[in-house]
C-alpha cells in the first residue's frame, strides 16, 4: 500500500488479465503507468474500482442504463464509459471528455482497492501493443525491474480484457469486446450499437495490439489434417491437430471441446507459449464468431496488424 500511495506502481491480478495499478488521482503515478509500459499517452486508461465505491465522485453523470449494467454484470468483466469530473486527470482520459471505469471481480483486486480507499489506474501489465499477461510470471517477464512489486494472484480466470461499453452519449455503443459477451449485454438491454468513427475513445480500439513478437497471420479454415506444418511455422489451433507427433510442440489447442470460455481463458498464454518458440510465423485458425469468440476473434484481428 505505501508504493501507491508513494506514486508508484504494482501488479495487480484481476479476472481478466494482470495490470499494472497506480493511483489513478496522482499524475505521477500515471506518468509511471505510461513510462513503464512504453504506452502512448493518446490511448486512455481504465480505472479501477472497489465494489460499492461512490462513482459519483469521478463520474459527472450515471444515466439509468449504466445503473443496469452496474448491477448484473459488477464486479465482473465490463468497463463503462462515462461524463468524467474535473477530479480525473486528463493524462488517464488522453484528455477525453469521458472516463472508462470498471469494477474487478477479482478477490485480491478488491481488496488492495478497498484497502486503497479510491480509483487505481491498471492497463494491462506488459509492455504497449504486445501479449496480455494472465500469470504473474508473465508480468515479470514483461515489465522487470519497471514494476517494484508484483500480486500473485494465480491465473487469470477469464483471459481476455474487459468488455467496453459507452454509456455517455444516451444510445449504448461497443467499443471493445470483451470478457462480457454481447449477447449477455443485449439480454439485459436490449440493441447496442457500434461507434460511427474509427476514434480512439477507450482502450483496445488501436489497429494493431496485443501482438506476439513472431508474426501472426489468421487462417480462414482449420489446418489441413493431411498437410505437413512447414518447419518454420506455429499453430493455434481452435479444438484440435492431427498432424504428426513431431509437430505438436509447435501447437497450442484453445479448446479441445470447443467451450470458448476455456479458449479465452487460455489465448494470451498460448501465444506467449508460441512466441517463445522463435518461429518465422504463428498461424492461427478461425474461431466461432460468438459468445466470447468475438473477444477472441478481435485480440487475433489486432494481433495479426502488428507491423502493417
Amino acid at each position: 500500500m505505501a508504493l501507491l500511495r508513494d506514486g508508484q506502481c504494482v501488479g495487480l491480478p484481476t479476472e481478466t488479465v494482470y495490470g499494472l495499478a497506480g493511483d489513478a488521482l496522482n499524475p505521477a503515478a500515471l506518468a509511471g503507468i505510461f513510462a513503464g509500459k512504453n504506452r502512448p499517452r493518446f490511448d486512455p486508461l481504465i480505472l479501477h474500482v472497489a465494489e460499492g465505491f461512490a462513482l459519483e465522485k469521478i463520474a459527472a453523470d450515471i444515466p439509468p442504463v449504466a445503473r443496469t449494467l452496474m448491477a448484473r454484470f459488477w464486479p465482473g468483466p465490463l468497463t463503462l464509459l462515462f461524463a468524467k469530473r474535473e477530479l480525473v486527470p486528463d493524462l488517464a482520459t488522453a484528455g477525453l471528455p469521458t472516463v472508462a471505469v470498471r469494477c474487478p471481480a477479482h478477490p485480491v483486486a478488491q481488496a488492495l482497492l478497498r484497502e486503497f480507499g479510491g480509483p487505481l489506474a491498471a492497463p494491462s501489465a506488459n509492455q504497449f501493443g504486445r501479449i496480455s499477461p494472465t500469470t504473474a510470471a508473465a508480468v515479470a517477464d514483461e515489465l522487470g525491474d519497471a514494476v517494484p512489486l508484483i500480486l500473485d494472484g494465480g491465473p487469470c480466470r477469464v483471459g481476455v480484457e474487459s468488455t467496453i461499453l459507452n454509456v455517455s452519449g444516451g444510445a449504448v455503443t461497443l467499443l471493445r469486446p470483451g470478457g462480457i459477451a454481447l449477447e449477455e449485454v443485449t439480454a439485459v438491454i436490449g440493441r447496442v450499437g457500434r461507434p460511427a468513427d474509427g476514434a480512439v475513445t477507450a482502450p483496445g480500439m488501436l489497429k494493431s495490439h496485443y501482438a506476439p513478437r513472431t508474426p501472426l497471420e489468421r487462417l480462414a479454415a482449420p489446418w489441413p489434417a493431411d498437410r505437413a506444418l512447414p518447419v518454420n511455422v506455429a499453430l493455434l489451433a481452435w479444438r484440435g491437430f492431427a498432424g504428426a507427433d513431431g509437430e505438436r510442440r509447435r501447437v497450442r489447442v484453445l479448446a479441445a471441446d470447443g467451450e470458448l470460455s476455456l479458449a479465452a481463458a487460455r489465448l494470451f498464454q498460448c501465444l506467449r507459449e508460441l512466441d517463445a518458440l522463435g518461429m518465422e510465423k504463428i498461424f492461427a485458425e478461425p474461431v466461432p464468431a460468438r459468445g466470447l469468440g468475438l473477444a477472441i476473434n478481435d485480440r487475433l484481428e489486432r494481433a495479426s496488424a502488428f507491423g502493417i
